[in-house]
């Protein structure tokens, strides 16, 4: 079997073991990867969370020569399904049709999972002349949004520190260098509850959370400056109140996610937020002040120009004769979590795709050998061969 031949079938086992975040048992998945390092004779180990789940694998080759390590990092679990029915085929099919590969996880991040495992499987053969190592991280908590394969990578002592993480995300034209932070709130809108049809008047929690929104989104938030090229951005995500029809609801529940920028940072976030709030008491009082619950916080990040690893991707696709732009993302991504920690990381190369995290996911496998062969190039070059 060729080595593009072994990943796709290795990709095709993948998907057809349903790991949907938050809903399919992680066993099968992990035991299909497992198997496959086993029988190509490389070392890897679980990690776990701080429940004692597990929540990845991590494949480790070691060189031959001091030097720093890097990462190759994708994830196998997966969005869930939504409407089956949609689907023109089954989601666990893992079917190759007309050069596509099939089923939810094909485009995030099965087949990037298997490429990585495949690269490892070339390195460990010949380790001895390799700088530094490389680590592959196989992470089954990324879809749940809480990393936890990535966290405990970087809290396990008996793991050497990356200098660098390349995420194995789709998308063949651009190579994701930086993205927005984020900070979240939930916000608990109080106010008198009574009975709907008494003759008092003041408001109830919904109307009071109704005002807060409107303060919230009609702040000002500076535009995009500097080097960084996308401005911040605030959205009311979520609203929970009131019961039936004859309550005046005395709490109503916002949610409130924050894209934040190197100009714009949590800190700042935080403050309009607290303003808005501020305002709104101020404006339409009630018998308890308005409170927020920040929920999470990631810096924005931007690699720059020439900085490792997007240099070694961005040069090594030139090499393969792609056209490859580097970007910043609008949304976050787990190069978010890795900045905090003062870890580069790139996302985002890969092939083709459709469907992701939608209906009728799939992969172009097309792309397959010169993703394979970029990847390829720049790690051997991060790790001092060729």
């Amino acid at each position: 079997m060729t080595a593009h031949a072994d990943v796709i079938d290795l990709a095709q086992r993948l998907i057809r073991r349903p790991s949907r975040a938050g809903i399919d048992d992680y066993g099968p998945v992990l035991g299909v990867l497992e198997d496959w390092l086993a029988g190509h004779g490389l070392p890897y180990r679980r990690l776990h969370g701080g429940k004692g789940d597990t929540v990845g694998l991590l494949i480790e080759v070691a060189g031959g020569r001091p030097g720093p390590w890097w990462a190759l990092d994708a994830c196998v679990d997966t969005a869930p399904y939504g409407d089956e029915t949609a689907w023109s085929f089954a989601p666990d099919c893992g079917e190759v049709v007309d050069g596509w590969l099939r089923g939810r996880g094909a485009a995030d991040s099965k087949l990037a999972a298997a490429m990585f495992c495949g690269i490892a499987a070339e390195l460990h053969g010949r380790a001895d002349t390799l700088r530094g190592g490389l680590a592959v991280l196989l992470d089954v908590d990324e879809h749940t949004g809480g990393f936890g394969g990535a966290r405990s990578y970087l809290a396990d002592p008996e793991a050497v520190r990356p200098a660098g993480v390349m995420i194995g995300y789709p998308g063949l034209d651009e190579v994701v260098v930086g993205g927005r932070g984020l900070w979240r709130a939930t916000i608990a809108v109080h106010a008198a509850s009574g009975h709907s049809g008494s003759r008092r008047t003041t408001p109830g929690a919904v109307s009071r959370a109704a005002h807060l929104v409107r303060l919230l989104e009609e702040a000002e938030l500076p535009d995009a400056q500097g080097e960084f090229p996308l401005p911040p951005k605030l959205t009311v995500t979520s609203c929970h109140g009131g019961q039936g029809f004859s309550v005046v609801p005395g709490l109503c529940e916002l949610g409130v996610d924050i894209r934040t920028t190197p100009d714009f940072e949590a800190r700042d976030a935080e403050r309009l937020v607290r303003e808005a709030v501020g305002e709104l008491d101020v404006r339409v009082p009630a018998p308890r002040p308005t409170t927020i619950t920040p929920v999470a916080a990631w810096p924005s990040y931007r690699l720059a120009e020439g900085q490792e690893p997007a240099a070694a991707l961005l040069g090594a696709a030139a090499r393969e004769g792609l056209t490859v732009r580097p970007k910043t993302a609008g949304p976050s991504n787990i190069g978010n979590l890795l900045a905090g920690e003062g870890i580069p990381a790139t996302a985002g190369f890969g092939v083709r795709h459709e469907g992701l995290h939608g209906v009728d996911e799939r992969a172009c496998l097309e792309d397959l050998p010169a993703v394979h062969a970029v990847y390829r190039r720049a790690v051997l070059g991060l790790l001092g061969s060729s």
